[in-house]
């Protein structure tokens, strides 16, 4: 009995150090896994970075101008057309049915300081038909409230008034996520003053899920892989799709002149405008089908005619021929002599005499 008693807890023992033994060495092949993922992103920066930059040299019938960190690089998918900005990009040249210029100034591993001190100078070189801002995930792990405000004041300040500014995204991590918290009101509060609209980042990536978070991450278990990015660029796409639609109807309705002198009243103007073309169009297509209804068919016509209740058409002051039809119903009247003496003409089927 005793040594049965032996063998069932050296077992247990055994197989106690068997898993935790299985559980190390996965925890240190993922840990391994995670640095050489990381050492892929650092390769990464250089290429993504000469990428977005040969990029400037391209024209474009509208500008689209990013300021960010390393997600708006693409950093973590496959190629940079492939980040959040490259699918905007492409999103805005497919519904404007135009050229785009991509104006990429985000730098990796910046902060909101830093896009303050770096990006916010080239800023001033352009003027963009579509701004897009995502920055401040790297201001969690040293995060300072009052030093964040003051930096996200400084860049909503400087950006143009149809920017489209994103939150934090969601990190799961308990500790993280109440400094994302912190940030994210901070975020909307600003916006709001500057009259800046808000891609609810957070929202998005927190509706996704962990699990499927972890799958949508690149190795390095901080950027998003390429169906992470199309999850990051959803929460940006109605708010693009509404300035790109603003701006056609600038184009449309404004001259270049009066778009300037408008500037950020451009918009509501424009759309004023289209509003009332819109009325105009439908109001015309109204009494075009109101004329229609009005107007007899042929076959209407037709039936009119057969029974009289319009007269037949006259041309030059002479009544046309009967037809062989009318000419019938003539050979077929009878005279009918009244009581006074008087002669009635009656077609065949007619009733009674005089009312």
């Amino acid at each position: 009995m005793k040594n049965r008693t032996l063998v069932a807890l050296l077992t247990s023992v055994l197989g106690g150090a068997v898993v935790i033994g299985g559980g190390a060495f996965g925890a240190r092949a993922g840990v391994r896994g995670q640095r050489a993922a990381s050492q892929r992103v650092v390769d990464m920066l250089p290429v993504h970075a000469d990428w977005w930059r040969e990029r400037l040299q391209h024209e474009g019938q509208l500008t689209y101008l990013a300021i960010g960190d390393s997600a708006a690089q693409g950093v973590g998918a496959t190629a940079p057309a492939r980040g959040y900005v490259g699918l905007l990009a492409r999103r805005i040249r497919h519904r404007s049915r135009m050229s785009v210029r991509v104006v990429n100034l985000s730098v990796s591993g910046s902060t909101t300081w830093g896009a303050k001190r770096d990006q916010l100078p080239k800023l001033r070189n352009y003027t963009p038909d579509v701004c897009t801002v995502s920055i401040g995930a790297n201001d969690i792990a040293d995060f300072h409230p009052d030093k964040f405000e003051r930096n996200i004041r400084a860049i909503y300040g400087a950006v143009p008034s149809h920017a489209i500014v994103a939150e934090l995204p969601c990190m799961w991590v308990p500790d993280r996520e109440r400094k994302v918290a912190v940030a994210n009101e901070i975020v909307h509060r600003v916006a709001a003053e500057y009259g800046l609209t808000v891609a609810p980042l957070h929202v998005i990536t927190k509706r996704v899920g962990l699990r499927r978070t972890f799958f949508n991450s690149y190795g390095d278990l901080f950027h998003p892989n390429d169906r992470g990015y199309e999850i990051w660029a959803s929460a940006f796409e109605p708010a693009v799709d509404a300035r790109v639609d603003t701006v056609a109807a600038i184009r449309h309705y404004l001259s270049a002149r009066e778009a300037e002198d408008l500037g950020a009243e451009a918009g509501a103007v424009a759309a004023a405008r289209a509003d009332q073309d819109n009325e105009h169009a439908a109001g015309l297509e109204h009494a075009a089908a109101l004329e229609h209804a009005d107007r007899p068919t042929r076959a209407e016509r037709f039936r009119q005619r057969m029974t009289g209740s319009i007269p037949l058409p006259h041309h030059g002051g002479v009544a046309p021929a009967p037809t062989d039809d009318e000419q019938t119903d003539v050979d077929e009247q009878t005279r009918v002599e009244d009581a006074d003496g008087s002669t009635t003409v009656r077609r065949p089927g007619d009733v009674g005499g005089d009312a």
